[in-house]
């Protein structure tokens, strides 16, 4: 395992140059540039602009200048922030991004996980129907949606939670359960399916058959060998959450990385949108790696070359 770790990581270089040159060719690419305002500046002050941040120099130049940052862990400057780097621009974001993502995350395995099962070791019944339902009805509403529709009911109808901004559990709530209602859809949906292929094995009729307790049986033979789908599904939705959501922090105005780099994008900040892309690349590959070697923990089968 270790060596397979090691390689993975190697592999994470040629990935994030990939990511960076992408992102990096795109920025340089659509037309505008980060001095456009709705008040046009002079021209003398977009150059002197351009020379300050070396925009005057060759594209060429100023790709292989955003590679030599990047390797020294240099993510340049915001030209919009008021010359902050990028490094510290999203370290200040990521607690908030991460707490929301993380409280959703944590929602949808202790909904969607027990749910699933249940569902599938009760199959046909009222609770496989309520399972299916929720599945269903949470997978097709857009997380903006359920958003809106949480803000009317509870703080504009009910009173009870703030309509946004941060500092407070309450303000946590919504944003989470709002992020958190589609991974939770998915998590039930992929645990019933998965489950009721297991349940039909021969392994788990010996199990019944040698009569080993339910709660045995449900944990260690059923349970954990159905987890590798949902395993690699959640793995996914755990780097989307954490590294934010563009429309849920701006709906719920949280001072997050996703509203951070949302804002960049409006004020072509070139920084900070290669900045926030490649740091997004760096969290779904490390994630992804997690995600392929928590697969030996689950399932002994596993093996690594």
């Amino acid at each position: 395992m270790l060596q397979y770790a090691v390689r993975r990581t190697l592999w994470l270089i040629p990935v994030l140059w990939g990511v960076a040159t992408i992102t990096f060719v795109l920025m340089h690419s659509v037309p505008g540039g980060p001095w456009d305002r709705e008040k046009t500046l002079p021209l003398t002050v977009q150059q002197n602009l351009n020379r300050r941040y070396g925009l005057d120099k060759p594209v060429w130049q100023q790709y292989f200048r955003f590679l030599a940052g990047v390797a020294r862990g240099d993510l340049g400057v915001s030209y919009t922030y008021q010359d902050r780097e990028v490094v510290s621009i999203i370290a200040g974001g990521l607690p908030v991004t991460a707490t929301v993502g993380l409280t959703a995350f944590t929602l949808a395995i202790l909904v969607g996980v027990p749910l699933g099962l249940a569902a599938a070791l009760r199959q046909n019944s009222l609770l496989d129907y309520v399972s299916v339902l929720f599945a269903t009805s949470f997978a097709s509403i857009p997380g903006f949606v359920l958003g809106i529709l949480l803000i009317i009911l509870f703080s504009v109808t009910l009173h009870l939670l703030p309509t946004g901004g941060w500092g407070s559990v309450k303000q946590v709530i919504m944003p989470a359960a709002a992020l958190g209602a589609l991974p939770a859809a998915w998590a039930a949906r992929l645990t019933r399916a998965s489950v009721l292929e297991v349940v039909g094995q021969d392994y788990v009729r010996t199990a019944y058959a040698k009569g080993l307790p339910d709660r045995v049986i449900y944990y260690r033979h059923i349970l954990r060998n159905a987890l590798i789908p949902v395993i690699t599904i959640m793995g996914i939705e755990l780097a989307a959450l954490v590294t934010g959501s563009f429309i849920i922090e701006n709906l719920f105005s949280i001072p997050g990385v996703g509203r951070l780099f949302v804002q960049g994008v409006f004020q072509r900040d070139y920084g900070l949108i290669m900045g926030s892309v490649l740091f997004y690349a760096f969290v779904v590959a490390l994630l992804n790696l997690a995600v392929d070697l928590l697969y030996g923990v689950v399932d002994p089968r596993v093996r690594y070359r």
